[in-house]
């Protein structure tokens, strides 16, 4: 699944509460999120947009990668 150019920082935190991410602090234009579900993981979203490929591909594997689902799975999940 390709990932989507039109991402941006809030539509991304509300997609990550599916998989119980809640804002734990803000600091400027980047928001950090954490979960505890499978063990705890923290991701910081910056508040742009839209959110860069780059980093929207870096963020999104590495929170397929603590879940253990492929990244086609996620996208699917957080329907972005």
């Amino acid at each position: 699944m390709k990932l989507p150019r039109d991402v941006d920082g809030p539509r991304l935190v509300k997609a990550l509460s599916v998989l119980s991410y809640e804002v734990t602090r803000q600091k400027g234009s980047h928001i950090r999120v954490t979960t505890q579900r499978d063990g705890e993981n923290h991701e910081v979203i910056p508040y742009h947009h839209p959110i860069k490929t780059g980093t929207l591909s870096g963020i999104v594997k590495h929170v397929a990668a603590h879940h253990g689902i492929t990244v086609d799975d996620l996208l699917k999940m957080l329907d972005l």
